[in-house]
């Protein structure tokens, strides 16, 4: 029973290696110009066949069908490599905030929180940068108000000159 356990785990993991192969090659093949080339061609002759099946349902159905199925299947594969995408770049997100001094680690791991959670940290964040924001205006007017004193004291001593 073990034995079996073991076979499908690895019969899994090479299927999912294989997947994770080809979805990221046909991911790169079709995200080339070439890719785009080639499908411009076909709508190209599509249309071009067109007078000649006398515009006919069959026709039609040619590329309805051609193009259901090849928008089926690229969703899975775009879909794979987007959460293939999604994990690496929170992998290097989370390696940023565990290595940085002074972050708070919760952050580390915020997508595995459930949506009540990360509203709530999301109202915490907002409030800190609506504070922060706010500091900074102050500060900013309080470094203007003193700039235009000292701009009115040099008018003033300038005229008395």
């Amino acid at each position: 029973m073990a034995e079996k356990t073991a076979r499908n785990r690895r019969l899994a993991s090479a299927i999912n290696e294989w997947f994770a192969r080809f979805a990221q090659a046909t991911a790169r093949w079709t995200g080339n110009p070439l890719a785009f080339l080639l499908a411009v061609l076909v709508v190209l002759a599509w249309v071009v066949t067109g007078p000649i099946f006398h515009y006919s349902d069959t026709w039609q159905l040619v590329i309805n069908t051609g193009t259901t199925i090849v928008t089926f299947l690229m969703v899975f594969l775009i879909q794979n490599t987007q959460n293939r995408d999604t994990l690496a770049l929170q992998l290097k997100l989370s390696e940023l905030v565990l290595g940085a001094e002074g972050v708070e680690n919760k952050f580390a791991a915020v997508e595995h929180l459930n949506d009540e959670e990360l509203e709530k940290l999301y109202e915490e964040c907002k409030r800190q940068t609506e504070f922060a924001l706010g500091h900074l205006q102050r500060r900013h007017k309080k470094s203007k108000t003193a700039a235009q004193r000292a701009g009115s004291a040099t008018r003033r001593s300038s005229r008395r000159s």
